[in-house]
């Protein structure tokens, strides 16, 4: 098989629970994918399947063109993973923690010294590289389980939602050096259940429900099935009620949400040149625009839904 991740009626079944239900999903080299659905939607499992952390039901699931349910070892090998809350020895330095996972993994001295400098210069840690552990952040436990699962360079890097539980400093961080990954040799597949997230870096995403795949595609793509987009503008005047009037009959407004006195929200469907339309029309009335900003709702639309019709 040509790419790197292939998932072929995946199912996995907790007595009369299924939590994977025939899930079929290929993924691309050097892509980037986010596998998104609510809490509860089989995301983990999937992953946990993937990582051989838990056996499937039935199906298949192929890493690099082996299935890991049968050959998991060799499945793995060109595979890093971050799985759930990562957890160190407190005691231990980033560099001495890289070391020992190194030397797990049968790397050479001389390879566990350099990437361990590399892959902690990718995760902005080389100032704390011999700080113990334990002083850490959740979110610099989290940049380094990214660099450990990086470490012995590996095409393929799956993640389960690796900005849990971290405050929004802790987000930021993580989700640059995402954006920093994916101008590498990687193809990375990340569970979310954070709509946002998935808009802001990745290319691709897959909506999953109950177990089953709901929609699979290019964001950009994704959000043009619903073409609704939501579009804040803040201007210099007062919002008045003729303006309300006027532009809720402009073309392609579905409807104007009035927010503090020179802000308001327009939920529009449309193309490109049809909200630069809208953006002109806004203009002849009069208004000095300050800011004409998509608010990324159009997933929003697809995602809820999506999800409210497979329940």
């Amino acid at each position: 098989m040509d790419e790197p991740i292939v998932i072929e009626n995946l199912t996995k079944d907790f007595n009369a629970f299924k939590a994977v239900d025939s899930l079929n999903l290929t993924v691309k080299r050097k892509s980037f994918v986010g596998f998104l659905g609510p809490n509860g939607a089989g995301k983990t499992t999937t992953i946990k399947i993937l990582t051989h952390l838990l056996s499937a039901t039935g199906g298949q699931a192929y890493l690099n063109g082996v299935d890991v349910t049968k050959e998991p070892k060799k499945a793995l090998v060109g595979v890093g993973a971050v799985v759930e809350t990562p957890e160190f020895y407190p005691y231990l330095t980033p560099i001495e923690t890289l070391q020992y996972l190194g030397t797990l993994r049968g790397m050479s001295q001389d390879y566990i010294e350099r990437r361990s400098k590399e892959v902690l210069e990718t995760v902005k840690m080389t100032e704390w590289s011999k700080t113990r552990i334990g002083k850490f952040s959740k979110g610099m436990k989290q940049r380094l389980a990214i660099a450990q699962a990086i470490i012995h360079e590996p095409h393929v890097l799956i993640l389960d939602e690796p900005t849990s539980g971290l405050d929004p400093r802790g987000m930021v961080e993580v989700r640059n050096i995402l954006k920093d990954l994916r101008k590498g040799d990687y193809t990375i597949f990340m569970s979310s259940h954070l709509l946002n997230e998935v808009q802001e870096i990745c290319e691709s995403v897959a909506l999953i429900d109950h177990g089953k795949l709901l929609a699979y595609g290019p964001v950009a793509t994704l959000v043009e099935i619903t073409g609704s987009k939501d579009i804040e503008v803040r201007i210099l005047q007062p919002l008045d009620s003729y303006v309300i009037d006027r532009v809720s009959h402009f073309d392609g407004v579905e409807r104007i949400a009035p927010g503090e006195a020179r802000q308001f929200t327009i939920t529009f469907k449309g193309k490109e040149e049809d909200q630069a339309k809208l953006l002109s029309d806004l203009q002849t009335l009069g208004l000095k625009i300050v800011s004409f900003k998509e608010t990324g709702m159009g997933l929003e639309s697809l995602y809820m839904s999506l999800i409210k019709d497979s329940r």
